[in-house]
């Protein structure tokens, strides 16, 4: 019965477009289905119901393969890994430098004969953190200064990063201004590193104008040059 599951799309209730850059939201409740296979089978529909009801800006039809996917997994054990794996994801997200290593390595031991997913590091990032996350992050989403670039490129030659953005200038977040993101981009591809897109994190206040204008403004960016990641939300 999935009765309880509703869907919000930045207040607005279901059937009703979203503007431009706003964030979609979305309240799922998942009855106990019995079995783990049951279990990780209801939640892969649930995610399959969800992304077939975006419509695209233009109005035509939705491509699945334009979005991704991402789990956050933070504070939770590493059996989440497997439950994304499971269910027929492919990508899992962590905060905190020590959790995200316990699990990769958990994971590899407890389970052998599951495909690894796709690891992306989100959390602020310290640079003296880079050396032991190498080997264990595959996306390196929370690159906004030039020492973070100059690290990762040493410890990860070629690794796959997003630049953040803090469009809005909050002070109690990561992210480089806009203006400082082209001297990112240059400076990370120069170190041989694969720039895929911009990440950003709404306004602290959740204020629904304000995240519309920071997403915004980090597509503008992206478009502008040729980034074709967007990593926005939370």
């Amino acid at each position: 019965d999935l009765a309880g599951m509703t869907k919000t799309v930045a207040g607005t209730q279901r059937g009703k477009r979203a503007a431009p850059g706003t964030a979609l939201t979305y309240s799922i409740v998942i009855p106990n289905a019995g079995s783990e296979d049951a279990q990780n089978g209801l939640v892969s529909d649930v995610v399959d119901q969800n992304l077939d009801s975006v419509v695209p800006l233009d109005g035509g039809t939705y491509n699945a393969g334009a979005a991704t996917v991402v789990a956050v997994t933070k504070t939770f054990p590493v059996e989440a890994w497997a439950s994304v794996i499971r269910a027929g994801g492919h990508d899992v997200a962590e905060n905190y430098a020590q959790e995200l290593i316990s699990k990769s390595e958990e994971f590899s031991r407890r389970y052998p004969g599951l495909e690894r997913p796709r690891v992306h590091f989100i959390g602020r990032l310290q640079s003296n953190k880079v050396r032991i996350l190498a080997g264990h992050v595959d996306v390196w989403q929370s690159v906004d200064r030039e020492v973070l670039v100059d690290e990762i490129a040493r410890r990860d030659p070629g690794a796959h990063v997003l630049v953040q953005v803090d469009p809005l200038g909050e002070a109690d977040k990561g992210g480089c201004i806009p203006g400082q993101v082209p001297e990112l981009i240059a400076r990370a591809r120069e170190r041989g590193l694969v720039v895929d897109g911009l990440m950003v994190i709404g306004p602290t206040n959740g204020d629904p104008l304000l995240t519309r204008r920071a997403f915004e403004r980090t597509v503008e960016l992206a478009d502008e040059f040729g980034l074709p990641v967007r990593s926005m939300g939370m």
